[in-house]
């Protein structure tokens, strides 16, 4: 007689690669599908509308996909502990299967379920899925985990890597039931005014095929500075939900590795794959040190004085800086849920380094706004950029006209994004300094409505050198 089995999707919206499907299917053949929105999720101050709409977008996607093998996505709302445990119970399943998460929050979550199951008599298998080392694997000699990025890369690109999970095959449907049709953005309470890209493993798919099969990868050391060219993958909302699969990530870089004809190209894709590793990276950093969630890594940055000045920070919010790469990428934010990676270094730097402002309130923005937004990856991004994480070399400030001149010559990526500054030539746009020339621009900026620089960059940064030097001694 075959028993049924529940297969709990959370940040993996896909068929393809999914370790949780495949180790299901070899428990039983009648695996049923099931999404539980998550009220304690939905309810969060920093859970992104951009998030949730391109997460049900992607659960469309998958109820679609699993319609073509004939089974039905089951979906709750509510409390994933009583939710599944009352589905198992009504179906007569006797296991429920879901891959590992590192957050906190989840951990925890998951641990509740697993006792709610536990107390029902049904039995839970969590599966390794998420990266493609799990945390506990990437280890030094002495069983230590790594608090530094160089040595972690070089372990963990030494480790071999597992083929892609296949989607299993000859899978039984539940006899009588139904296919509910999914609650809209409304229904869950949220209004999304940003531009969400298509979700989905069709898309997900397209986009790798094209960044990897169509080898802009060979051009990424360079092109990845650069915020007017599409010089990224885009993949990160859909690494972010899993509609595409690490190792399927993986495999596209060793299918190009045939293609590697020069010093240059085989920079850019060890340089990209460095990027999957950085991802790997600060949710190792994440499950290793929790406490990260909420403070410095170096807890002695908890002391760093901050001014917090409530004006500046919207300023900083709404792209009014008076810098306009600042306001640039802080409008391209806004307006698409997304943001360019120099530009997230760029706009951290400043909020961290030149408004005097906590990088936890920085982090918390980029939550509420971001499509791809993920604890570990924002987390540790901001804890880079404000010097107070792991890196060894902590101590950087970024000149915002300095960027901006290097990674925007032309001024295209700040014309895009700030209109009223379109009609200036680029001196106009980029040029910052205290002689004639400097003034002259800030001239031509203010006549078009453009507001001046709210803070000095350069007594700024000498401020916060004093600040960050006094909790080092």
């Amino acid at each position: 007689m075959v028993f049924p089995v529940l297969l709990w999707h959370r940040r993996d919206l896909r068929l393809q690669d999914n370790a949780a499907l495949s180790e299901a299917a070899q428990h039983s053949l009648q695996v049923v599908p099931v999404f539980v929105f998550d009220r304690q999720i939905l309810e969060r101050l920093d859970t992104a509308p951009a998030r949730v709409a391109f997460m049900l977008q992607a659960l469309q996607r998958l109820q679609e996909g699993y319609r073509q093998l004939g089974l039905t996505l089951v979906w709750r709302l509510g409390d994933p502990g009583v939710e599944l445990q009352q589905l198992a119970t009504e179906l007569g399943a006797q296991a429920v299967f879901w891959n590992e998460d590192v957050e906190p929050f989840a951990r925890q979550r998951d641990r509740r379920v697993q006792e709610s199951l536990a107390a029902a008599g049904i039995r839970s298998f969590v599966c390794q899925d998420l990266m493609l080392h799990p945390a506990g694997e990437v280890l030094t000699q002495t069983g230590e985990p790594y608090s530094v990025f160089t040595p972690f890369w070089r372990r963990w690109s030494s480790l071999p890597k597992r083929d892609p999970y296949p989607v299993p095959k000859g899978l039984q449907p539940l006899p009588n039931l139904e296919e509910q049709p999914l609650p809209s953005l409304a229904d869950l309470g949220f209004v999304c005014t940003q531009e969400i890209p298509a979700a989905g493993e069709a898309a997900a798919q397209q986009l790798l095929e094209d960044f990897c099969g169509g080898l802009r990868i060979l051009d990424y050391e360079r092109s990845r500075n650069f915020p007017a060219e599409e010089g990224t993958s885009r993949l990160s909302p859909h690494l972010r939900w899993g509609t595409l699969g690490i190792r399927q990530v993986w495999q596209a870089t060793v299918e190009v590795e045939a293609e590697v004809r020069s010093e240059e190209a085989q920079a850019s894709l060890q340089t990209w794959r460095q990027e999957l590793c950085w991802r790997e990276f600060y949710k190792h950093v994440l499950a290793h040190w929790p406490h990260v969630e909420t403070g410095a890594y170096r807890r002695a940055f908890d002391a760093l004085a901050w001014d917090n000045r409530q004006d500046w920070f919207q300023a900083w919010c709404a792209g009014e800086t008076g810098y306009p790469m600042v306001d640039a990428a802080m409008r391209q934010l806004n307006q698409t849920g997304w943001m360019h990676n120099r530009c997230r270094m760029i706009v951290a730097s400043f909020l961290t380094k030149d408004l005097l402002i906590d990088w936890r309130w920085g982090e918390r923005y980029f939550m509420q706004k971001l499509v791809d937004g993920d604890l570990a990856a924002n987390n540790g991004g901001w804890q880079w950029s404000a010097g107070v994480g792991t890196d060894p070399k902590p101590l950087r400030i970024f000149n915002p006209a300095t960027q901006a001149a290097r990674y925007d010559p032309e001024g295209e990526y700040i014309r895009r994004y700030l209109p009223e500054l379109a009609g200036l030539d680029t001196s106009a746009l980029l040029w910052v300094g205290d002689d004639a020339k400097g003034a002259w621009a800030l001239q031509e900026r203010r006549a078009c409505g453009y507001p001046a620089p709210i803070v000095d960059h350069k007594v700024q940064q000498q401020e916060f050198k004093r600040r960050y030097q006094a909790v080092q001694r």
